[in-house]
């Protein structure tokens, strides 16, 4: 069993995991997406980023439940050889955790993160990364795909619960808390320090 601490997150669309992934890697701890795992087979396949959620569900059904997790660990291995914890943005099922639990044992903590359907639905919109975040019937199709996968299960099952409906500047240090650091902290050119709370 690989040493070190691997933070999973689980969240349906808009709750926040990606801003989360984005506080760890500017503190220089490693992450993996498991989305993106997806995503790149999806281009590999030549089809377009709407059908994503087909292709997530077509390799789990050619390779089983885990196939993203079991893409996923490898990678996360591979960071743990340098660093002391990995983030792993976006389990979608318990059979996923699982997969995650049996390879890091103790070392395996699950954080769900958490948001309204109606604050989540105005962030994807604004983000607009495909046609899904913007159309709310097709958002309600691919939170019940990702429920239909297990989601509800693997947030079930979180160590700990992130409730992502304060300001910006809260969640990032709810999301600095569970991964154990510091604000981070700049000096301007007058010596003023600054952080991003």
């Amino acid at each position: 069993m690989t040493e070190g601490r691997v933070i999973g997150t689980v969240g349906l669309p808009g709750s926040g995991k990606g801003e989360a992934a984005a506080v760890a890697e500017r503190a220089g701890i490693p992450v993996v997406t498991m989305g993106d795992v997806v995503r790149k087979e999806t281009e590999e396949r030549g089809l377009p980023p709407e059908e994503h959620g087909q292709v997530a569900r077509a390799l789990r059904e050619a390779n089983g439940p885990d196939a993203i997790a079991a893409r996923s660990i490898p990678m996360v291995e591979d960071y743990l050889a340098e660093a002391d914890q990995v983030v792993v943005d976006g389990l979608r099922s318990g059979v996923e955790v699982d997969r995650f639990e049996e390879a890091f044992g103790d070392g395996f903590t699950l954080v769900s993160i958490e948001a309204p359907f109606e604050v989540r639905a105005a962030r994807l919109a604004e983000r607009g990364r495909d046609l899904t975040d913007e159309d709310r019937d097709a958002l309600l199709d691919r939170e019940q795909r990702e429920l239909d996968f297990g989601m509800d299960e693997a947030m079930g099952r979180a160590d700990a619960v992130i409730e992502n409906t304060d300001s910006l500047a809260s969640f990032r240090e709810r999301v600095r808390s569970v991964l154990d650091i510091p604000a981070p902290t700049e000096t301007t050119a007058d010596g003023r320090e600054v952080t991003d709370q």
